[in-house]
């Protein structure tokens, strides 16, 4: 934990000194370990009289392997010591010990040497020394370095690469429910809000869900902050070990007197800037709170952590958060301050603010955009991610200087209603077979279509799977939460009852698109055969077989 060395001159200081006191951390649930393997085999990529002049300034117990791109058929040579390869366009996959190249395929390339040697080989560490490079993500995979040119950035990863060789390990950032993923339902793909925001290209497509990469994985934790669902969660600490130990924090902040108190998360990208004067800047009431990441969190802590009596929340980052980070946080404070700003406090009472412009951040820990709560919460974190977010927000709204009955929300916000074109649907339940989250419900046995907007996530694959394109969506929040977890009805039809037997199978709307369909097709150019779409399966089944045998139609 990093030494801030804050001040304590006033009552609002002393009292800060003594929440932030150590014997006051909870014990963190433990996560598990990601281990890697590295023998010391480099593979150096660039240019060959630059690759040959970096390999040959490695240290002792590095074997390292050179490849030299070119749109040329790869052929292998051995110089100077060194295997090099000279050819071949490349991909690199893979992290910290296990680094693997693939070229393209052609008949001729999979049976040549250079080919086997590169593909069939797995490499430790990575110098990249092209410009551009061949991984593009904004944070790079341990054991991978790429100085772009950079003689200073050359020089750094050459003396690092000799230390990078043995057994490592890294928490496991992460946890991953499948079952509650609202990545894609039959081959619709809904949800892709954790894929659009990893920085290290660590989540992939998995049909129905996303996978995970934990060797890939930096635990930036952006993902957990905007999975809608709670299917990716943040394991180190947990969101309810992180907020348990606010609460623990804000409690004994004012049980010793400390008034007005204000929460900061930091992590060790804006650390720095705290400890070398920014914390003295900082009124004596900011409360810092350290995090492995702050993209970790999103709106579910922020306003938990109102609810516990923040009248502030300031989140900073450094030099270097990635853009992604930064970008995701404004997006969620996005989402968030409508809500806020819908029961009567200030939308700007959350801030993500950089730690290097110190007076902007001691003007936002100063500022009166603030909450005041006469009696903050003191609930227990569930552990479940929606229900959080319901509970904070009814726990805010109990409290609300004043209230409206809904909010309108940016696009892309994770709450909202679906409208669907009564006059378009067919009922067909098509949106009803994607729905990741049961918002969307079909009527028991009757032509209805139901919704319950507490469940909606603002994924989209109703509106995708629509034939009729008759599903649109609304991004709000409904504070009424009695009416948001009733189920309501956006469409029904009288049921249509088979012509033979009498009994319902589907809606008079179906039946218009379906004979539209098939107008045209040869099966259904007779009376006789027009009539069996008025029929139920079992109904059509038997009439045709009358009449294949020669037999009449069923009378009616």
């Amino acid at each position: 934990m990093t030494d801030l060395n804050l001040p304590d001159s006033t009552a609002s200081g002393r009292a800060r000194a003594e929440a932030l006191d150590l014997r006051h951390r909870p014990e963190v649930a433990p996560t598990s370990l990601v281990n890697f393997l590295s023998h010391g085999r480099v593979l150096i990529v660039g240019e060959e009289a630059q690759a040959l002049s970096a390999a040959g300034r490695l240290g002792e117990g590095l074997v390292a392997t050179l490849f030299c791109p070119a749109d040329s058929r790869p052929v292998t040579a051995a110089v100077d010591g060194f295997t090099v390869v000279r050819g071949g366009q490349p991909q690199l996959s893979g992290s910290l010990g296990g680094y693997s190249l693939s070229l393209e395929e052609s008949e001729d390339e999979q049976e040549s040497p250079a080919v086997a040697l590169l593909t069939q080989a797995r490499f430790d560490l990575v110098l990249d020394l092209a410009d551009p490079p061949l991984l593009q993500q904004e944070a790079l995979p341990p054991g991978y370095y790429a100085p772009r040119g950079d003689a200073d950035a050359l020089d750094s990863a050459i003396a690092e690469l000799p230390e990078m060789r043995g057994e490592f390990e890294k928490p496991k950032y992460f946890n991953l429910d499948t079952e509650i993923c609202a990545h894609g339902r039959r081959g619709i793909r809904g949800c892709t809000r954790c894929l659009d925001v990893c920085p290290a290209w660590a989540i992939t497509s998995a049909g129905e869900h996303v996978t995970v990469n934990p060797n890939l994985c930096q635990g930036f934790g952006s993902c957990a902050s905007v999975c809608p669902t709670g299917a990716i969660t943040y394991a180190f600490p947990s969101t309810g070990d992180l907020l348990g130990y606010v609460r623990a924090v804000l409690v004994a902040y004012r049980d010793a007197g400390g008034t007005d108190p204000l929460l900061v998360f930091y992590d060790r990208a804006s650390a720095g800037a705290i400890a070398d004067g920014l914390g003295a800047a900082l009124p004596e009431s900011a409360l810092p709170v350290e995090l492995e990441e702050v993209g970790s969190i999103g709106m579910d802590a922020w306003l938990t952590c109102l609810a516990y009596g923040a009248r502030r929340v300031l989140i900073l980052t450094g030099g270097e958060t990635p853009q992604t980070i930064r970008d995701v946080l404004e997006r969620q404070i996005g989402y968030t301050a409508p809500i806020l700003e819908g029961m009567g406090y200030s939308g700007a009472a959350i801030e993500a603010l950089d730690s290097g412009e110190t007076d902007t951040v001691t003007a936002a820990a100063n500022s009166d955009q603030a909450i005041s709560l006469e009696s903050p919460a003191r609930f227990t974190p569930p552990p479940e991610k929606r229900l959080l977010l319901r509970t904070a927000i009814n726990y805010l709204l109990e409290h609300a200087p004043s209230r409206r009955k809904v909010a309108a929300l940016p696009a892309g916000a994770p709450f909202g209603q679906i409208k669907v074109d009564a006059a378009a649907c067919t009922l067909c339940m098509s949106c009803v077979a994607v729905c990741p989250t049961s918002a969307v419900r079909e009527g028991q046995g009757l032509p209805q279509l139901n919704f319950v907007e507490r469940s909606c996530i603002q994924c989209g694959s109703c509106e995708k799977a629509c034939p009729e394109d008759a599903v649109s969506l609304e991004t709000r929040f409904l504070y009424d939460d009695k009416a948001r977890g009733a189920q309501r009805l956006l469409h029904e039809e009288q049921p249509l009852c088979c012509i033979s037997c009498g009994k319902p199978f589907a809606t008079r709307s179906m039946l218009k698109v379906m004979a539209k369909k098939l107008e045209d097709h040869w099966m259904f150019q007779s009376e006789a055969d027009r009539r069996r779409l008025e029929m139920c399966e079992d109904c059509r089944v038997k009439d045709l077989m009358r009449a294949q045998q020669g037999g009449g139609p069923d009378t009616i």
